[in-house]
């Protein structure tokens, strides 16, 4: 197999990080399904006419939530009340089995040949970057109470990258534009999808993207590694600014 074209040594096998990804999200659906004792993690929640699934203990405790206090006691969790590992757990948690496929699908059609293009660092890095961010955008402007999870934030990031990296390489991205606009109007027009975490997902993807598929042929490492960083303490910086909104 010959290296991959934006850096990095050919990959040990092909897809290894996306599937290694696939697995990590479906042993947290099956974790979140042994959590719920009353089956809402399968079918009954919002979305879909329901077929999305509905929360379960797992997606209370890993899911985007900026700031909550109802809780027994009164005691306030989420983002906002110090729960920062939400904004990674919630990108592997997911309401429901159709929720999951639908995300896992994707991932797989994406993953495997954004994987051999970037190699499995670069292609692990935009993954959970641009996971990040749509988690960011969600904390920053979702409802408060309002929680929210799934690996979609990762993949419209991937979706982006694919379409600047695309570009980059001088390829056809006429096949991308179509499945783009669809899911946005999807992300748009059915009840309970995070539209800030899909959107955010798409604008961080695209901005790695753009790193990934710039950096100069002779300094491309640093570049890459300096960009992803900026990005990184970009998002750290809207995080500690939404905190001090809510908690201020």
């Amino acid at each position: 197999m010959p290296p991959p074209l934006l850096g990095g040594g050919p990959p040990p096998r092909r897809g290894l990080v996306t599937r290694t990804l696939i697995a990590l999200n479906v042993l947290a659906m099956v974790l979140s399904i042994l959590s719920d004792r009353g089956g809402d993690s399968m079918v009954g929640g919002s979305g879909l006419g329901g077929l999305l699934g509905g929360g379960t203990p797992l997606t209370e405790w890993g899911a985007v939530l900026s700031y909550a206090s109802y809780v027994p006691f009164g005691e306030p969790h989420g983002v906002a009340a110090g729960e920062w590992y939400r904004l990674v757990t919630a990108m592997f948690l997911h309401y429901g089995l159709v929720h999951l496929l639908l995300n896992m699908w994707a991932l797989w059609v994406l993953g495997r040949d954004l994987e051999a293009l970037l190699g499995p660092l670069r292609f692990l890095g935009l993954y959970l970057v641009a996971g990040l961010g749509g988690n960011v955008a969600a904390y920053l402007f979702s409802d408060p109470n309002a929680a929210s999870a799934g690996a979609s934030t990762a993949i419209f990031g991937l979706f982006a990258a694919v379409f600047v990296i695309m570009r980059r390489l001088g390829r056809d991205t006429s096949a991308i534009v179509p499945i783009l606009v669809i899911n946005l109007i999807f992300t748009f027009t059915v009840p309970g999808i995070s539209i800030p975490g899909h959107v955010g997902g798409l604008v961080t993807g695209a901005a790695m993207g753009w790193v990934l598929a710039y950096a100069p042929r002779m300094r491309r490492s640093v570049f890459q590694a300096a960009g992803t960083a900026v990005i990184l303490v970009a998002l750290l910086g809207l995080v500690i600014v939404r905190t001090a909104m809510l908690t201020g």
